[in-house]
């Protein structure tokens, strides 16, 4: 597999092996992507529970013109 890094990505990837933090890319990456994916499952179970407090939540009287009233209401003072 190849994959293209920005200069600052290099950059970074050195700096982080040099430090004795990493021993050499392939172990950064793989850390980074572990990282990346414990974040993104916590996005969405974040979200997930977002939208059912929706769901379970009461219902409001407005409708959507008198959302976006309020919302340019809000913006223009």
């Amino acid at each position: 597999m190849n994959v293209s890094l920005t200069k600052k990505q290099q950059e970074y990837i050195a700096d982080q092996i040099e430090s004795g933090d990493f021993q050499n890319a392939s172990e950064l990456v793989r850390d980074a992507l572990r990282l990346h994916e414990v974040y993104r499952h916590r996005v969405i179970m974040d979200l997930k529970a977002e939208i059912e407090k929706g769901w379970s939540g009461s219902t409001s009287s407005r409708n959507i013109k008198d959302i976006i009233d309020s919302k340019r209401q809000n913006k223009a003072g």
